[in-house]
């Protein structure tokens, strides 16, 4: 376990995840169609991929000694009635045969689908735990963005840890922030969610995550949906791992995407 822990987050107890992930309930997803292609170039810079054990197997090159966040729920997709009624997609032999260093399972607090969601939490975190390896909860809210508030994203991370989940994959907000983040026994890493309007803006709220308790981020759709993508997550990690400040960020996304650094 922690072997599988010291892989995903680095010696500066930092974390930089980028995850590909979205096909399960959306399908081919803009600027992701072709899941291989997207990533190689952002492999270098990013501490660990979340994706399926589709993409995995047929996306992801054999060779890659990147570790993996294996995504193990689903079952829903966006034209479905609900995104909540999610469940447990993919086997403890599996999740070891494919090596991954964490699993991720997103759990719907508040939903109609709340207790079968936490539910199938704490039967993966039993089966897991015998073979060593971290489940990464992740909170997810489904169609109602506006639930991204402190109150509600603090009481979702704290049951979820409590349930035994050794990660929370939780959105930022910015009010209260460091509540959520004080109020987690576990690691807190930020969601992306859509992408924004402008580069500072990430590079405003990973900063402020950051500095309120956050170990780091998983980011999926404001690195590789942006025009600029290894600029991008360049300026992320700079952040994460440099504490380099929003401006300090974005200086070098300009330099990156000048081709200058």
């Amino acid at each position: 376990m922690k072997n599988r822990l010291a892989q995903l987050i680095q010696k500066d107890g930092k974390a930089l995840f980028l995850p590909i992930d979205h096909g399960y309930f959306q399908g081919p997803t803009h600027k992701l169609e072709k899941p291989g292609e997207t990533i190689k170039p952002l492999l270098p810079y990013a501490d660990a991929i979340m994706l399926t054990r589709g993409v995995l197997r047929n996306c992801v090159d054999p060779a890659n000694t990147k570790p993996i966040i294996l995504r193990v729920s689903g079952g829903t997709s966006v034209v479905g009635e609900d995104l909540a009624n999610e469940g447990l997609i993919t086997s403890i032999t599996e999740i070891v045969r494919l090596n991954a260093s964490a699993v991720s399972m997103s759990v719907f607090i508040g939903s109609k689908y709340e207790h079968q969601s936490l539910i199938n939490l704490a039967k993966l975190v039993d089966k897991c735990e015998d073979y060593g390896v971290p489940v990464m909860a992740v909170t997810a809210v489904g169609k109602e963005l506006e639930k991204r508030k402190a109150r509600y994203l603090a009481l979702c991370c704290r049951i979820a840890a409590e349930l035994g989940a050794r990660v929370v994959k939780t959105y930022y907000c910015p009010e209260k922030f460091d509540k959520v983040v004080e109020g987690c026994p576990v690691p807190v890493v930020i969601a992306g969610g859509p992408k924004v309007d402008s580069e500072l803006e990430v590079f405003e709220f990973v900063y402020d995550g950051i500095q309120k308790g956050a170990i780091g981020v998983n980011l999926g759709r404001n690195i590789w949906q942006s025009e600029y993508p290894i600029a991008m997550i360049r300026a992320i990690r700079a952040v994460i791992h440099e504490n380099c400040t929003p401006k300090e960020a974005h200086d070098l996304f300009e330099q990156v995407k000048a081709g200058k650094a």
